[in-house]
Parts: structure tokens; C-alpha cells; sequence
């Protein structure tokens, strides 16, 4: 199993990557790299000082991350010889609006609330993207409506927030706005803006739209950042590395996503996005010596993945081919 050349040409790359081995391992690698993130950043604000309560400087921590990443998308597209400078005022703006809401807004919730929560609850409850997206959905296109598979899968879903939200005793919560809710709104967030996004993809290269929102999205965070009192001042090789790693990993795993999406059916990629939240907490449980072996965690976990295997099993029968590379991102991680 050999990777094409560049020179191949998309007659090769379709034969390369519609390997059933090939969407196994680029899909299951895709979901290891976004589920890593959720215990790098917790990492990230260990090394870099941040404490729990530096709100700004979590800001300027995820705008550096982003810029990068958009910057690596850019320079990839631009060497893929795809459209980067052509752009009119009406995309512009489309762009930064999707800059503004799917990466500023979206993270300014879920950086905070990962401070806040453990690694392990983070991407489990980040999952509930899924189920917001199917339930938006519904009443936004006419030919997506919520089947009775959807509806099962959505309510499995919910229960596992539940579930993960368990306090010691049977009807005790363990749910703070900052932490577990401010996760939970940074996914509704998510799955609102993605749908936009779905819109705006249909008319423009999807690389090139991901790569100028994720950059506007970052100077957004950067600058609320920098004004509020924030700063970065703990840098070393490990910390450098790490910021790298993340823009690196994003722009990585949307690239590789993306061709799979694009000489795939979509129900036979998306159905891999049960596998974000089992790294998310399985990577969280090793690096960051969290729990995860707690019957709350455990069931949450299966009845979360269920419920995003049946939400996008259900939807693998109708989907044809995706247009344009159509980014169907597990989490939406950019």
C-alpha cells in the first residue's frame, strides 16, 4: 500500500484513498489527532502558566494556534494551486462572519470550560456537536429531516451528558456553567456555524475557507486577548512544540478528512466520529492521570458513541458522494 506521488494525478489519489485499508487508517487517524487535542491543551496551559482562572491569556493561547493553522491550510492550498486569492467582497465577508462564530465565539466557550472540567468529561461532552447539528438540521433543510434512527441516536446522546454529569449521590449533578456548560454551549456553537459553513463551502474551495476562517478567527482571539490584559511569556522548546503541534494537527486532519470525504461516500467517513470522544478520553485518562475507569465515565461513553454511530449510520444509506470535499468534520475540530 504505497502513497501516490504528486504527479499522479486524481485518478491515482481516488484509487489510493477509496482503499478500504487506507479509509480505515486515515479516518481512525484523523479521530486520534482531534481527540489529542482536548488533553494538549489542558497540557498547553500547564506549560505555558495559565492558570484556571487567565481568561485573556487563554485567548491569545488558542488565537496562536489557529493563526498557525490557517496559515499551514493557506500555504497548502496555494501550493495545490487552488483559488487562495480570489476573493470578492461578498466571500470576505462570509468568511469572517464563519471566522467569528466557529472559531472565535466557539472557542472563547470551549477553552474556558476545558479549564474548567477534566479532559476525560470535555470530549465527551464536546460530542453533543453531533446531536445539535442533526437537530438543527431538521429545521433548517428540508431533505434532512430527524428519522426515528436520528431521534434514538440524539437521545442516547443526551443521557450520556447526563450520565457524565452524575454527582456522588444517584440525583446529584456535578454541572458548572463555566466548565461542563460552557463545553456544552461551545458544541451548539460549533454545530450553528458549521451548518453556515455548509453553505458558504458550495460556492468555494473548502481548504481555502477553512484556512482564512481559522486565521480571522485567530487574530479575533488574539486581539480580545491582548485587550483584556492577557500574555504569553512561559515559552520553551516544549511549550513552542506543543502550539505547533496543535496547528499542526489541525490542519493535518482536516486535509486528510477532507480527501477522504471527497472520493468517499460521506456515511462511510462520518461514521468514524464515535472514535473522537473514545481517544478524547482514553489520551486524557494517560496524559493527564484522569479517571476514566468510573462506571459514570464509562457508560457515558458508550452511549455516546452509540448514539453518534446511529446518527451517522442512519444517514451512510442516502449520502452520495461528498461535493467539493464537503468538510463533515467529527467535532467540527479545525
Amino acid at each position: 500500500m504505497s502513497v501516490p506521488s504528486a504527479t499522479t494525478g486524481s485518478r491515482d489519489s481516488a484509487r489510493f484513498f477509496t482503499q478500504p485499508k487506507v479509509q480505515i487508517i486515515v479516518a481512525t487517524l484523523c479521530c486520534l489527532l482531534w481527540g489529542s487535542s482536548y488533553p494538549a491543551i489542558k497540557i498547553g496551559y500547564a506549560v505555558l502558566g495559565i492558570t484556571q482562572n487567565d481568561i485573556p491569556s487563554k485567548l491569545i493561547f488558542a488565537g496562536y494556534r489557529f493563526v498557525l493553522a490557517g496559515l499551514l491550510l493557506l500555504i497548502l492550498a496555494a501550493f495545490s494551486k487552488k483559488p487562495v486569492f480570489e476573493l470578492n467582497r461578498r466571500n470576505s465577508g462570509q468568511l469572517m462572519l464563519l471566522g467569528f462564530t466557529q472559531t472565535a465565539i466557539q472557542y472563547v466557550f470551549f477553552y474556558i470550560g476545558l479549564a474548567y472540567t477534566t479532559g476525560v468529561r470535555g470530549s465527551i461532552l464536546n460530542s453533543t456537536t453531533t446531536f445539535f447539528s442533526v437537530l438543527l438540521a431538521h429545521f433548517i433543510y428540508k431533505n434532512d429531516k430527524v428519522s426515528p434512527r436520528k431521534a434514538l441516536g440524539c437521545l442516547l446522546g443526551f443521557v450520556g451528558v447526563m450520565v457524565v454529569n452524575f454527582g456522588d449521590g444517584l440525583f446529584e449533578f456535578a454541572f458548572t456553567l463555566l466548565g461542563e456548560g460552557f463545553i456544552v454551549i461551545a458544541a451548539f456553537v460549533l454545530s450553528a456555524a458549521s451548518i453556515y459553513g455548509k453553505r458558504i463551502s458550495q460556492s468555494m474551495d473548502v481548504m481555502v475557507m477553512t484556512g482564512y476562517q481559522l486565521g480571522f478567527g485567530g487574530v479575533v482571539l488574539l486581539a480580545a486577548g491582548y485587550a483584556t490584559g492577557g500574555s504569553l511569556h512561559a515559552f520553551t522548546l516544549g511549550s513552542t512544540a506543543l502550539l505547533a503541534y496543535l496547528a499542526l494537527l489541525s490542519a493535518a486532519a482536516f486535509t486528510l478528512w477532507s480527501l477522504l470525504l471527497k472520493y468517499n461516500q460521506v456515511g462511510k467517513v462520518t461514521v468514524f466520529n464515535f472514535l473522537v470522544p473514545v481517544f478524547g478520553t482514553v489520551l486524557s485518562a494517560i496524559c493527564l492521570n484522569e479517571n476514566i475507569m468510573e462506571l459514570k465515565n464509562l457508560v457515558a461513553l458508550v452511549l455516546v458513541c452509540g448514539g453518534i454511530w446511529l446518527v451517522t449510520r442512519s444517514a451512510q444509506r442516502s449520502a452520495g458522494y461528498s461535493k467539493g470535499g464537503v468538510a463533515v468534520r467529527p467535532q467540527g475540530r479545525g
